[in-house]
């Protein structure tokens, strides 16, 4: 691409959003700076540099114009960068539509329920890093994170049931957008990156793998972005609570 952007993309490493403007970037063939912030002191830094009130990531810094959230970045990158479309010509209302829907609605699943599943498995945390599970003394770590990461995103045992008796529906829903055209084709849609990016984290935990088995958004998550780390062994939810509709 000629005249190339500077583009400084604010992240953390395991962020499923931050997998969607990456993705974003790369499928626009725009090069940019990965800025990994620390997780758990990011939200001031973030803060200090895109103003106050901004303390989640991605954030995108593009010429010198500051961008935050993922919706955001999406919507200007195809502003800025046509080609390569985000929101193909026919289908783009549709697909900005099931986009803010995986923004919203959708994208918490893919915090709340991985961090419910290791309160079950804290030995699993060490797999994000790539690493072997837990020793009992990595365990006694994770546990501390994992109650902190519960008090954060509001996370609790009726919580999590609910979210998980909801699950079937949401991937029914998600399917309907594949039927629509609207992700699951050649070119990844920014429904694709945004809706894929979260089932990404969700495969994750084994005892999801029913739950998407046979659908067409675990084959975009698995195309989309397929060295995603993490593996939380089936098991790790209470007896009965998930189903697969």
């Amino acid at each position: 691409m000629a005249d190339q952007p500077q583009v400084e993309l604010h992240l953390l490493t395991l962020s499923h959003p931050c997998l969607t403007a990456k993705a974003a970037l790369e499928r626009k063939g725009i090069a940019f700076e990965e800025v990994v912030l620390p997780m758990g002191n990011h939200r001031d830094e973030v803060e200090a540099i895109y103003g106050e009130g901004r303390r989640t990531v991605p954030a995108m810094i593009i010429d010198g114009e500051q961008v935050h959230g993922s919706t955001a970045i999406l919507a200007r990158l195809e502003e800025l960068f046509p080609e390569n479309s985000l929101y193909p010509e026919g289908i783009a209302d549709a697909v900005r539509e099931a986009e803010l829907w995986g923004d919203g609605e959708y994208q918490d699943l893919g915090r709340r329920l991985p961090w419910a599943a290791l309160h079950f498995r804290p030995e699993a945390t060490g797999s994000f890093a790539g690493a072997r599970p837990l020793d009992p003394a990595g365990v006694d770590f994770a546990i501390q994170t994992i109650r902190g990461s519960w008090k954060l995103h509001s996370i609790s045992a009726e919580r999590t049931a609910a979210d998980l008796a909801g699950l079937p529906a949401m991937v029914e829903r998600i399917e309907g957008f594949a039927s629509d055209g609207l992700i699951g084709g050649p070119d990844p849609t920014a429904a694709d990156l945004q809706i894929g990016a979260t089932t990404r984290i969700l495969l994750t935990i084994g005892d999801l793998e029913p739950v998407f088995d046979g659908t067409t958004i675990r084959e975009v998550a698995l195309r989309l972005f397929p060295d995603y780390p993490g593996k939380i062994p089936a098991g790790a939810y209470p007896a009965g609570w998930v189903t697969s509709g």
